[in-house]
């Protein structure tokens, strides 16, 4: 049996007071792997701790009030020395103050919305017409959760970027496909594609580069008019990005124009080197006449 500091072991209760939790929070504790009783009695059944476990336990319970996740939690009181322990925390604090920060943007938009003040928030958006060439294209294609796309979407250019050499070299700017709605519930599919010269070096790199980690291949991507609007670096990201995209919709339901296929992004700037005001990308829908 494993003693106390006072030489005798700590039953649940005993240790629930001194940690200052409720004896449902320890067994839940046990249960998630994040604090076990340091003795259980075999015959009983009953749970003895440690005195010198009372400084995890509060530490796991303050963790658990920031709504950090088990796993996370788990890593954290596992930490070689206070000061990694610190670092993680750091990282996982900085996370939630760009998640809250980004709830806060999409709050706004919300309220501008439901407030009946969409129209002004449309009228940022400059909405043109440009009709795109028919082009060969090499793809990429992933199912993926919103939050995954910021890392995705240029490590898959990247690699296509890099293939586009063996296709003829690149032709064109880089964009990505939405083939259905990607949010943190629905995973698209998303597309990525890059426009290059040689169909037949681009339907033999695509047929080379199968994996069953990656979905490669290469297309004739027919002539198609967008209905665009430019946005800055800024406006990327989620939930600013939104608001381009409806500004755009609404522009088309005000001009008697039909969806021709899945909206995009095409990307015509060096994205490492710009600014956040500089212009990067331009959101687009395919369109005919209604």
């Amino acid at each position: 049996m494993v003693d106390g500091d006072d030489g005798a072991p700590l039953t649940i209760g005993a240790f629930a007071a001194r940690a200052r939790l409720s004896a449902k929070a320890l067994r839940l504790y046990d249960r998630l792997g994040l604090l076990a009783p340091a003795y259980i009695d075999e015959a009983s059944g009953y749970r003895y701790y440690r005195a010198d476990q009372v400084e995890r336990a509060r530490l796991v319970a303050m963790l658990r009030q920031l709504d950090m996740p088990l796993a996370r939690i788990a890593e954290l009181v596992e930490a070689s020395d206070g000061a990694e322990s610190g670092e993680l925390l750091a990282a996982y604090w900085c996370d939630v103050e760009a998640r809250f920060a980004a709830q806060r943007t999409l709050a706004a938009y919300l309220r501008a919305r439901l407030s009946g003040r969409s129209s002004e928030m449309y009228e940022k958006f400059e909405v043109r017409l440009v009709d795109v060439p028919e082009q060969v294209i090499v793809t990429e294609t992933r199912h993926t959760l919103a939050d995954e796309l910021p890392v995705w979407i240029p490590a898959s250019l990247g690699r296509l970027e890099e293939a586009a050499g063996e296709c003829g070299g690149a032709v064109g700017a880089p964009f990505v496909v939405y083939c259905s709605a990607v949010s943190m519930e629905s995973d698209g599919p998303v597309e990525c594609c890059v426009p290059v010269a040689d169909e037949a070096g681009a339907r033999a790199w695509a047929a080379a580069a199968q994996s069953r980690s990656r979905q490669f291949g290469a297309r004739l991507e027919p002539a198609r008019r967008l209905a665009y609007t430019r946005i800055t670096k800024a406006q990327v990201a989620h939930p600013q990005i939104l608001a381009p995209y409806e500004a755009v919709e609404a522009w088309m339901r005000r001009e008697g124009w039909d969806y021709d296929g899945p909206c995009r992004e095409i990307y015509f700037a060096d994205w490492d080197a710009a600014g956040a005001e500089d212009p990067v990308c331009d959101v687009a829908f395919p369109v005919r006449r209604g």
